[in-house]
């Protein structure tokens, strides 16, 4: 029989779980910067894996020194990048320098009376309405500068996350052993075969993924500077990074990375005749860039990815469509690698179900 001393109880078991739950995401929601450092950490480890093996059996490294090499590869790497925003940042600000506030005042006070003249030829009398409107005195035309020291604040910050994601891949490579024992720890003996295996094969495959992505970007940075080459844009190594970058992100990354393109090209003509010169070399870096990317949606995309993580070029691109519909672009990044640790579940614990066997039948 219930009874309401039966009844209370479960209502305060009920509270006491709702409350623990809401306590455990707001401290995640306090510490998701370190998540995320653990996330990166784990993909940098991932990546570095084969490093740290080349180092050991051909080089014949002991193991501290090989990860000591492994990060220092990463640190080169990473120092490349950042010396190579140095020129486009101080190209584009004396691009900008050249927008003078006061002549884009002036032009914009001349463009609203030339739109007041047109307005009053038409006997549209709003002449009053617009000079009441003052555009010019409310618009912010330091916006630029303002925006400019705002990215380099955001960089300075980067650093100490950068130091702490570099910090964690160390240990993450060093004692990989250690953590692997201490999982084994941890697994109930009657699945610890299991998983282990499913460990090892992930360990694999996304660590191929990863390296495949990379050479990705790689080709795609290649193609993108043969383009900004051969139309004579400045600072092309930087752009064409940046570009390759946002391919990260699948079938949007493309689209904002030409964006990008075009911005870029446009800030480093900056002074020459918007019709003859701007326009057109914005034009003919667009049409170059959707080369570049039928190039790398129908040859390198569908050949590296099918390969590193053992998946028909349709499913990888199904799965990716599902999740941008489910998580929108954060889902579309994670979907390949997140697909292969299921695929890899799912054939280590379910290894006689029929569409399992299908989708699994080369890992």
């Amino acid at each position: 029989m219930i009874t309401s001393k039966i009844i209370a109880n479960g209502i305060l078991r009920a509270l006491g779980f709702i409350v623990l739950v809401a306590i455990s995401v707001y401290f995640i929601y306090l510490i998701q910067s370190v998540l995320i450092y653990l996330v990166v950490a784990l993909i940098l480890t991932l990546v570095g894996n084969p490093i740290l093996d080349f180092f050991k059996k051909r080089l014949k490294f002991k193991h501290t020194l090989a990860t000591i090499a492994t990060l220092f590869i990463f640190i080169l790497i990473i120092a490349g990048f950042v010396l190579m925003f140095i020129p486009l940042i101080s190209s584009q600000g004396e691009n900008l320098s050249l927008l003078k506030t006061s002549e884009i005042e002036q032009k914009i006070t001349q463009l609203t009376n030339q739109f007041i003249t047109f307005l009053e030829s038409h006997n549209i009398d709003s002449k009053e309405m617009l000079k009441e409107f003052n555009l010019t005195s409310k618009m912010n035309f330091n916006l630029i500068p303002t925006l400019l020291n705002s990215i380099l604040e955001t960089i300075g910050s980067f650093g100490m996350g950068l130091a702490s994601v570099l910090f964690i891949t160390f240990f993450f490579l060093k004692d990989r052993l250690l953590f692997i024992v201490g999982a084994k720890k941890l697994i109930p003996d009657t699945h610890e075969e299991q998983i282990m295996n499913s460990l090892h094969k992930i360990n694999h495959l996304l660590s191929r993924y990863f390296i495949g992505l990379l050479l990705q970007l790689f080709i795609l940075f290649i193609l993108y500077v043969l383009v900004l080459l051969i139309f004579g844009i400045p600072n092309l190594f930087i752009i064409a990074f940046l570009c390759a970058v946002l391919n990260i992100i699948p079938y949007i990354g493309p689209l904002i990375a030409s964006v990008l393109a075009a911005i870029l090209t446009m800030l480093s003509n900056l002074g020459a005749d918007f019709q003859t010169v701007i326009l057109p070399t914005t034009i003919y870096v667009l049409i170059g860039f959707w080369i570049v990317q039928i190039i790398d949606n129908n040859l390198s995309t569908p050949i590296i990815f099918s390969k590193s993580v053992s998946s028909h070029p349709l499913e990888i691109f199904l799965v990716i469509l599902i999740a941008g519909f489910l998580s929108g672009i954060l889902g579309m990044i994670v979907a390949v690698p997140l697909y292969t640790i299921l695929k890899v579940i799912g054939k280590e614990f379910f290894p006689e179900n029929k569409v399992i066997k299908l989708l699994t039948k080369d890992i």
